[in-house]
């Protein structure tokens, strides 16, 4: 069966000991970032002093969806949500959004990025005196890597596409020892895997932590995220209301792995599997280019428990794109407010970056296919904001002129009252097969995986449960590698 391998190597251990003791960090367990609560007192009271984006140690424990929506000195508060209004996305279901900007790097990735490398730090699988840690991604996960990285005193790579936003590569460079660029943009995954193989090649002392087939990215979502959801969920619920489902970019399917959570406590909430009308993987065998930043496609993630998930949607990135404009520009806010949106909304719209805008939009189109109402709540996630967005705008009004009131209206009707139900599918069980199976084509011909397990994740539930439950054990090694760093503030 497989699992995350936490096979103690004592040798490289007592390296990895050594760093820590050198750059004075504490790592918090996957317990303490879940509630933060059991954050010893002085670390938070050291947190005062410290801004959220700092390369500063004690930030790993900010990695958390329950920091303070502070940029400087912020404690830990509820999970940070957001509910959209009726007026605004035009369906009577309730709308609500994890909000992941107020996580270090301002992305929830971070998140992922602890969950793959932690564990192999602790065993002394990884060995930060020797090895690179290389963080493949198309954006988020390898900014979440480096920072991660930085913090826990390791040296980085970060790759992604050529064609991503400036403020991903602007920022990267500051953070990451090496960045490389690879061919195409959001969609070009097999260039990322290719660069890869070449790095593997090449002799250098490194370590491919590779989101798409790291279940380190699948327990930390699994466990934090979607404990969050839960808590949101049972917070926004009336007597009477229902979860219906959680919405999500497939993107490297760590976030999608909540769903699995949600489904355990709320057996009939559907998990909705978000992806880009302009490249349809999972819904139509897809292929092509797209510009939502941040979801992935071309292939389907080893860590993606396809069989769990009940429906596919697929949203247009000119919608994202258009709706960005709508969101953010003074003609756009100013219409929605006009239009009959609260003022507080339209001003908290930044909030939602292009593949918050999508896993919205999933979430309307499901809302309208299953005509839910108002006792009916559909969960999803604001991955990341528009700060790391705004070059795109400063593009947009280079390449189309002047957003108007016109352009609002238009992008208004067309894309948020006019979200259609066209582009989505329930999933049958021969559905979720036919998805299943297209791994095959990329991990056991491409990446090396072999077909018994690929028929183990499809015929075996314990394959996903046996992954769910080692967030205790995990943490006991965090709890004797803290112990025998032995490091004091």
């Amino acid at each position: 069966m497989t699992k995350i391998d936490l096979t103690v190597m004592n040798d490289r251990l007592e390296r990895t000991l050594e760093r820590v003791r050198e750059k004075q960090i504490i790592i918090p367990t996957l317990a303490q970032q879940k509630d933060p609560s059991l954050v010893p007192a002085e670390i938070q009271e050291r947190l005062k002093e410290i801004g959220l984006w700092d390369l500063h140690p004690l930030n790993l424990f900010r990695i958390t969806w329950k920091n303070e929506p502070v940029a400087h000195g912020g404690g830990f508060d509820g999970v940070n949500y957001f509910e959209f209004p009726k007026e605004l996305t035009g369906v009577d279901a309730r709308v609500i959004g994890l909000v992941g900007k107020w996580f270090p790097t301002g992305v929830h990735k971070v998140g992922a990025a602890f969950g793959c490398l932690v564990p192999r730090l602790v065993t002394g699988q990884f060995d930060p005196t020797t090895q690179k840690a290389v963080w493949p991604s198309t954006g988020n996960y390898c900014r979440g890597g480096a920072y991660d990285s930085k913090l826990l005193g390791c040296k980085s790579i970060a790759i992604l596409p050529e064609g991503m936003s400036k403020e991903r590569f602007d920022w990267l460079k500051t953070i990451a020892d090496e960045v490389i660029a690879t061919p195409g943009t959001e969609s070009n995954v097999k260039e990322i895997f290719d660069k890869c193989w070449e790095l593997r090649r090449s002799g250098q002392e490194l370590m491919i932590f590779n989101q798409f087939e790291e279940f380190g990215n699948y327990l930390w979502h699994y466990l934090l995220t979607g404990d969050a959801l839960e808590q949101v969920a049972r917070e926004a619920m009336g007597p009477n209301d229902r979860l219906a489902g959680f919405a999500s970019a497939t993107g490297s399917a760590g976030t999608i792995a909540a769903g699995d959570y949600l489904k355990q406590i709320f057996p009939y909430s559907k998990i909705i599997a978000s992806e880009a009308q302009q490249c349809p993987t999972l819904l139509d065998n897809g292929f092509g280019a797209h510009r939502i930043e941040g979801i992935g496609d071309k292939h389907v993630p080893w860590v993606h428990n396809v069989k769990n998930t009940d429906f596919v949607t697929a949203i247009d990135d000119n919608a994202v794109i258009n709706l960005a404009r709508l969101f953010n520009e003074e003609a756009g806010k100013d219409y929605l407010v006009s239009s009959g949106v609260d003022e507080d909304t339209v001003q908290n719209l930044d909030l939602l970056g292009f593949s918050g805008i999508s896993n919205v939009l999933s979430a309307i189109k499901f809302a309208k296919y299953n005509e839910l109402t108002s006792n009916d709540i559909v969960l999803t996630v604001l991955t990341d904001s528009m700060e790391l967005y705004n070059s795109r705008l400063v593009e947009m009004h280079e390449e189309f002129g002047e957003y108007t009131r016109d352009n609002a209206i238009a992008d208004d009707a067309r894309y948020l009252k006019g979200q259609a139900i066209d582009y989505m599918q329930e999933l049958g069980y021969r559905d979720r097969k036919r998805i299943h199976n297209l791994k095959y084509y990329t991990w056991v011909e491409q990446q090396g995986k072999t077909y018994e397990e690929i028929m183990d994740q499809w015929y075996n539930p314990e394959y996903w449960t046996d992954i769910q439950v080692q967030g205790p054990e995990i943490d006991a090694l965090i709890e004797e590698f803290n112990r025998k760093a032995g490091v004091q503030l």
